[in-house]
């Protein structure tokens, strides 16, 4: 669900799916499952590539140095990954999420990965605080995303950690008040090739139906009179770290 506030009111909502994955068993997953494979085709992929800086080392490895230039050390804790597969050859995840835990199961860190349309992406590494309502941080906005979005904005971000449900809540927010509100729901089903082959057949095309809505939605606020904002440079660095933010926060 995408709420915008100002300037003029705009929503919609689209029903989606994503894969919840420890990064430690993708080659298992790989192995086991006819209809997901990582890092080789097949009809739902995890390509190394399409993820974090875009080129092959492993997912884990490039999670783990973003944590330790934020002075993160997970001692060998699990990290999880929440994002759309590669579908039908073809893979655009507006934003993927790592959940870091550390040797002892705690959620030590959360790293967001945004997208663009235009093929930038940037990481933004946040220590965590979890408390009874779950996570909640915040950092500023570093990458363009929306054409019809300015880039001295807010981000705050509000997780359940993943267990039967996830609940993912973003604000966006300026000096003056909040813009927009996303939010994402879903429930926890068992990944087998039976849950992929039903997955197929009721969202097809998963990812295509992302890019779709993506050009379809900035056609309908374009229409409804926003003005197009000219896009910036990509930040020099793909990463960004923000302090932890206390649950109470506003």
């Amino acid at each position: 669900m995408h709420r915008r506030i100002r300037p003029r009111a705009h929503d919609f909502r689209y029903s989606a799916f994503w894969l919840l994955l420890d990064l430690d068993e993708l080659p298992r997953l790989s192995r086991t499952l006819r209809l997901l494979s990582h890092n080789r085709p097949n009809l739902f992929t995890i390509y190394d590539a399409d993820h974090g800086d875009g080129t092959s080392t492993p997912l884990r490895n490039q999670a783990e140095r973003q944590l330790r230039a934020a002075g993160i050390d997970l001692a060998g804790g699990r990290i999880r990954l929440l994002c759309m597969p590669r579908t039908l050859g073809y893979c655009f995840n507006p934003l993927s999420i790592y959940f870091c835990h550390d040797a002892d199961g705690a959620l030590a860190a959360l790293i967001y990965q945004v997208h663009n349309t235009f093929g930038e992406r940037h990481s933004y590494v946040i220590p965590a605080r979890p408390g009874a309502g779950g996570v909640h941080q915040r950092c500023r906005k570093q990458l363009h995303v929306s054409p019809f979005m300015d880039m001295g904005l807010t981000y705050d971000f509000r997780i359940s950690v993943p267990d039967e449900r996830i609940a993912v809540g973003i604000r966006v927010s300026a000096d003056e008040g909040r813009i927009l509100n996303a939010a994402l729901a879903g429930t926890r089903r068992s990944l087998t090739d039976r849950a992929l082959a039903l997955l197929c057949l009721t969202m097809p095309a998963i990812t295509l139906k992302v890019i779709a809505a993506i050009h379809w939605e900035a056609l309908r606020l374009w229409l409804k009179g926003l003005h197009y904002r000219p896009k910036p440079a990509a930040p020099a660095a793909m990463t960004s770290v923000a302090p932890a933010t206390s649950n109470n926060s506003n």
